[in-house]
């Protein structure tokens, strides 16, 4: 086997790649990957890729052939590519569109070029009940309305369908941009924007209408549903996480598009509006009185003419959203976020029936491009008090990671942290309420949780935003939609175990570019020795699939070094 040392990446037969990071061609090669592989691990030297069926087939519908896979995989590759993965990058992305779902005069049919395929479909128990009747050897008639299920039933046996069944045109509603906005600031989407409105649009055909846009926090995921409402020209069910961002989508669309206050309605626990254009939560689509009990307001779906349906944050769809969803596959579905990433394993749902990953646009590449900005990611180690240890060392394995995470000399660390940023706007976030009320006393500041009222947290918001608060504490409820463009240094006290969509979400708090300046500082606050630097390894991952360094440090005195390190690189990688 003849090795090139000159390449940086090492494709092995499990799947699995390594990719040199200190390599000159790391980033070329880390951008390709993207494209059509999963980050698995990233320690300092070697970062582990892995393709999937998924992330083939996301690929696929993104235009990638087999061809430019393993084009991709040549070019960088140290060693020729085992057989067994050219074989599989081959079959895998082969596999999207030998299925199809159309229509012909009012019938919905699943259609493919393989008749022996047809026949073990329809003698499959599990998918047989979807069918009406068979047409002919490669096409069989499909009940409207297990569209959804049949989908997310074919793609569980690897076999993605490609959805070119169109939609039901919803009640027609002319929206359009403004060239300026209410405060007076001119206002056009941005190239990117219009690129990702045309790619998911596609000019109104069966082959555009459905799908997610992955784009980082700071990018304009509101303006660029907004653009997609344009070219759509129908009414909207807007799905989001919580009140404070169903009224920043509202406050929004009236400052940059031509649509009145009466044509927006509000569909919370505060209010029951159903508009033109109506706004709502994962929360309120998911109550019900009691657990046996019907789900009192899934029923929105149905109540409205809608002809484009937009699911903010879809990565936090629950599942009884996703039964509903299934329910409604001829809707046109757009999916908004920052990563796909789902704590519950079910991208494959995301895909089937909110539709394929239409783009994904680096977070560095904007940062170069000057949209979001440059970010320095520290991770500051702090040692355990020596009076805890014996607390720590018999506790057992969740009350380790709290115990890790409440470490009270965070607060120095994160006084230190504060005393080196005196003109910035500072986040500190953090999972536990008990350790965030302990920080707001001790700096004097205020703090939002899940009690505070949406009046007081908008309040609260607005003075972040004014820069009358300089210094604000949140728990999760800022994780996902909290729009506060002003703040440049995020301070992570504790998260969420693992996971890395929330790692997405608290970075992007602070990511929108800077006046005077664009860098951004995200700290993070670790427990060395402890389970929760475990957890950090999984958390870190995000950052580094994003292209960021994530640097390490040891107590406040290791923060000098990392200044020093960034000062020399300017950006942080």
């Amino acid at each position: 086997m003849t090795a090139s040392a000159d390449k940086p990446l090492i494709v092995q037969s499990d799947r699995t790649m390594l990719l040199e990071t200190d390599h000159p061609l790391y980033e070329a090669a880390r951008d390709a990957l993207a494209a059509f592989a999963e980050i698995v691990t990233s320690p300092e030297h070697y970062h582990t890729y892995r393709i999937s069926p998924l992330s083939l087939w996301n690929a696929a519908s993104a235009g990638l052939t087999a061809d430019d896979v393993l084009g991709s995989l040549r070019e960088f590759s140290r060693y020729p590519i085992p057989q067994n993965i050219e074989y599989d990058v081959r079959e895998y992305i082969s596999r999207y569109g030998r299925l199809r779902l159309v229509q012909e005069d009012g019938i919905l049919i699943l259609e493919c070029d393989d008749a022996l395929l047809l026949e073990q479909l329809w003698a499959d128990d599990r998918i047989r009940p979807f069918f009406v009747r068979k047409l002919d050897k490669t096409r069989a008639e499909v009940k409207k309305a297990e569209r959804g299920s049949l989908k997310q039933a074919l793609i569980k046996k690897e076999f993605p369908v490609e959805d070119l069944a169109g939609y039901e045109d919803g009640a027609p509603l002319a929206i359009a941009t403004r060239e300026t906005t209410l405060a007076g600031e001119s206002f056009d989407l941005r190239k990117y924007q219009r690129e990702a409105v045309a790619v998911f649009h596609q000019n109104g055909k069966a082959t555009g209408g459905s799908g997610v846009l992955v784009l980082p926090c700071g990018a304009g995921k509101t303006i660029l549903g907004i653009g997609i409402m344009a070219a759509v020209g129908q009414h909207t069910l807007i799905v989001v996480t919580n009140i404070t961002a169903a009224h920043q989508w509202r406050d929004e669309l009236l400052d940059k598009t031509n649509l009145a206050a009466d044509q927006i309605g509000e569909y919370t626990g505060e209010t029951k509006e159903i508009r033109p254009v109506t706004i709502t939560t994962y929360q309120i689509l998911t109550y019900r009185k009691h657990r046996e009990e019907a789900f009192t307001h899934m029923g929105l779906f149905d109540n409205q003419s809608w002809g484009l349906i937009i699911y903010d944050e879809v990565h936090l769809l629950p599942a009884p959203v996703f039964r509903a969803v299934a329910n409604i596959q001829g809707k046109r579905r757009l999916g908004l976020t920052a990563t796909l990433l789902r704590e519950d394993g079910k991208e494959s749902d995301v895909f089937s029936l909110i539709g394929p990953k239409k783009i994904d646009i680096p977070w560095k590449t904007l940062e170069k491009q000057g949209w979001i900005a440059q970010a320095l990611c520290t991770e500051v180690r702090i040692p355990l008090p020596e009076e805890i240890r014996h607390e720590y060392a018999v506790a057992d394995v969740k009350a380790k990671f709290r115990i890790a995470s409440e470490n009270e000399r965070k607060i120095e660390t994160a006084r230190a942290i504060i005393a080196r940023h005196p003109d910035d706007q500072i986040l500190i976030i953090g999972q536990y309420l008990e350790q965030l009320d302990k920080m707001a006393a001790e700096f004097n500041v205020p703090i939002i949780t899940g009690k505070t009222s949406n009046k007081d947290r908008e309040q609260i918001y607005q003075d972040f935003r004014a820069g009358a608060i300089k210094l604000l504490i949140v728990s999760k409820v800022a994780n996902f939609s909290i729009d506060l463009p002003d703040a440049s240094v995020a301070i992570q006290i504790s998260g969420t175990f693992g996971s890395r969509q929330e790692e997405a979400q608290r970075l992007g708090r602070i990511l929108r570019p800077k006046a005077g300046g664009n860098m951004a500082h995200f700290y993070s606050l670790v427990t060395e020795d402890t389970r929760e630097r475990e957890f950090a390894v999984k958390r870190q991952l995000f950052l580094t699939e994003q292209g960021y360094r994530y640097r390490i440090v040891s107590g406040v005195d290791g923060l000098d070094a990392a200044e020093e390190a960034a000062s020399q690189t300017g950006t942080g990688n």
